[in-house]
């Protein structure tokens, strides 16, 4: 999708959704990295991030649009336009936009490490490492011994 394709679901999405049209730019921007979108109060165009439509689809760009368009409209208006305003919240909910864009970020494989004590054989699971000659069982004193180490899928964090 071009910049100009983008342009054009803007101004469909607006008029369909707020019955107001949308006049001015719209791109995408690929530095965007933490948000969906963003709407510039200065000049009032749209940045929307790539990654919204690439990873998500476009039910979830479109859900990002309503929101920039939210802001958009809004402030045109000279109404409170912020997250935190009732009046963006209410219009956010007419129009069924997204409230937070979905995450981006990578899911991290985590390991468990498996230490068990080799008196009583109590079993202790540990994000990480132990140093085994430094600590022992919190329950009968005696020395932990490292058994093994389990991957976890990011499923089951």
């Amino acid at each position: 999708m071009t910049d100009e394709q983008l342009t054009q679901l803007i101004k469909k999405v607006s008029q369909e959704y707020f019955g107001k049209p949308f006049v001015h730019q719209a791109n995408f921007n690929p530095r965007l990295k933490t948000t969906g979108g963003r709407f510039h109060l200065k000049d009032r165009h749209i940045d929307i991030n790539p990654k919204m439509y690439q990873v998500f689809g476009m039910e979830t760009l479109v859900g990002v649009i309503k929101h920039e368009l939210c802001h958009y409209h809004l402030y045109n208006e000279g109404l409170p336009s912020q997250h935190k305003d009732r009046e963006f919240k209410v219009l956010l909910k007419q129009v069924g936009g997204l409230r937070f864009a979905p995450s981006l970020k990578k899911q991290t494989h985590k390991t468990l490490h498996i230490y068990q004590c080799s008196n009583c054989g109590r079993v202790y699971q540990r994000v990480r490492k132990l140093d085994t000659k430094r600590y022992i069982c919190g329950k009968c004193r005696g020395k932990l011994k490292f058994v093994k180490d389990l991957k976890l899928s990011p499923e089951n964090n």
